[in-house]
């Protein structure tokens, strides 16, 4: 049986997921989410991407924003903003639920890993989604006016600060999920998600021992890009990009993912950056890669796959 390992996180993760489950069967795949943009509102452990993952594989997201529950209402949110709260990070009627279960089940002692197995099978969700860390690992990011929260940064501030730097506070003591390294090490092919590499990919990388595993591992690692002519569909990833001395464009991804890809899916208007990705070993196959239908997840997907299987065990050096 061959098995498929996904790295991933945010509403382009989960599109993403949505077409390799389709394409899968759900015992050959295996993924890992990011938990470092994780944090607590009104008393509630919210863990946004692993949330976004699983409720698009359970059909529930809303489809217009890409997160939250399809037909959610605020009138909780709406009673505690009358009562002076601030409520800049808005969850929804139902979706409290999903955060009211998991900060009660963590307050009881039991692993982040276990919460998000038990919500996965209430929610009928087959294929095995596992958060990157029990322990707690939260991005910040750094701009002129000082240190940001990553929701504070994206959700409450809309990322309009420029980007300096980002740290992943508590990633020294963090600990990869148990299993984790154990199933790089079993995976046959490899998958990155088109997700910010930054705050998406970057922190379950960050983990001691990730990514000495992945660049040890023989299974070809391939990456979905989240460019499209230099801008992302969604979210600051080309922005962080430049912001931290890289270019918006599929060598500057590369660049950000040193010395780990072993091929790069491009959208048809990057076709330009082929030639210089295949002469420096990489390599690259290009079409179409906005994700806007279950169709288009799922051609893209194959197209990941696809490639996968027709690289050679990779060569990757583990320096």
């Amino acid at each position: 049986m061959t098995k498929t390992l996904l790295l991933a996180g945010g509403v382009g993760g989960a599109r993403f997921l949505r077409g390799l489950s389709a394409s899968l069967p759900s015992e050959e795949l295996d993924v890992i989410v990011n938990t470092a943009d994780d944090d607590t509102f009104h008393g509630l452990h919210v863990s946004p991407d692993v949330d976004t993952l699983l409720y698009t594989l359970a059909g529930k997201v809303d489809p217009a924003q890409g997160w939250g529950l399809r037909d959610d209402r605020f009138d909780t949110m709406d009673a505690l903003e009358a009562l002076g709260e601030d409520v800049w990070f808005r969850l929804g009627n139902r979706d409290l639920a999903t955060h009211l279960f998991r900060t009660t089940s963590l307050q009881r002692g039991e692993s982040l890993t276990r919460v998000t197995n038990r919500q996965r099978e209430a929610l009928g969700v087959k294929v095995r989604i596992r958060p990157m860390s029990d322990d707690r690992v939260r991005t910040i990011i750094h701009t002129p006016s000082g240190k940001l929260a990553f929701q504070e940064y994206l959700v409450r501030d809309r990322a309009r600060s420029r980007v300096e730097k980002i740290t992943y506070a508590g990633i020294r003591t963090a600990r990869p999920a148990p299993g984790i390294l154990q199933t790089i090490a079993r995976a046959d092919r490899i998958l990155l998600a088109p997700s910010n590499p930054f705050v998406s990919i970057g922190p379950i990388l960050a983990l001691p021992g990730v990514r000495g595993a992945l660049r040890q591992s023989r299974a070809p690692i391939v990456g979905v890009s989240p460019l499209i002519g230099g801008r992302t569909v969604k979210g600051p990833a080309d922005r962080m990009m430049r912001g931290l001395g890289f270019a918006a464009t599929p060598r500057g991804l590369v660049n950000v993912y040193k010395g780990l890809l072993d091929g790069l899916l491009l959208d048809e208007q990057d076709r330009k950056h082929q030639r210089g990705l295949l002469a420096d070993g990489v390599a690259v196959e290009c079409l179409p890669i906005l994700m806007n239908t279950a169709a288009k997840s799922r051609q893209v997907a194959q197209a990941a796959l696809a490639m996968a299987a027709g690289l050679s065990p990779s060569s990757r050096k583990a320096v």
